[in-house]
């Protein structure tokens, strides 16, 4: 078992997902191999989004997550297997964005599959990953009044 390369693959998806929520691009960018298939999508934004390449997921995060949306991401419980140069791996996820425009959070919950291979550099990259979601739940602030957004790292 390779212990050296699974912790370098927690850190790359642990990188992913703060990046991604701090909207530091550039960052998130590097946790992408450049030919990196994404296949995401909830049921709130109905039809699943696939992108092929790494400038086509940035650009489209980069554009759709704008200081009105506020994302946070947990993944735990990871299942990595390392093969050589390449790794596969499963890791369970909770979602929170909150659409201050829209007035509404959508939560929920599930199964990244990705699959990462080591780079020249020595870095892992991710080359594909996708999501099946156990559950999604979106609730309107109006139906809860006394919902408040007490702290906005954007506002």
């Amino acid at each position: 078992m390779d212990l050296e390369a699974i912790e370098q693959i927690k850190q790359v998806k642990y990188r992913y997902f703060k990046a991604l929520d701090l909207k530091q691009w550039e960052e998130f960018g590097g946790c992408l191999a450049e030919d990196v298939l994404a296949d995401y999508g909830t049921h709130a934004m109905g039809e699943p989004l696939r992108f092929t390449g790494r400038d086509a997921v940035v650009s489209y995060l980069s554009q759709h997550l704008p200081e009105t949306v506020t994302t946070l991401h947990v993944a735990a419980h990871p299942v990595i297997d390392v093969d050589g140069d390449r790794a596969s791996a499963s890791w369970c996820f909770q979602d929170t964005v909150i659409v201050t425009d829209a007035d509404l959070t959508i939560q929920g919950g599930g199964y990244y599959a990705d699959e990462y291979r080591r780079e020249a550099s020595g870095r892992w990259q991710i080359t594909t990953t996708r999501y099946e979601r156990v559950f999604e739940v979106m609730t309107s602030h109006a139906d809860t009044p006394s919902l408040r957004m007490l702290a906005n790292r954007w506002a």
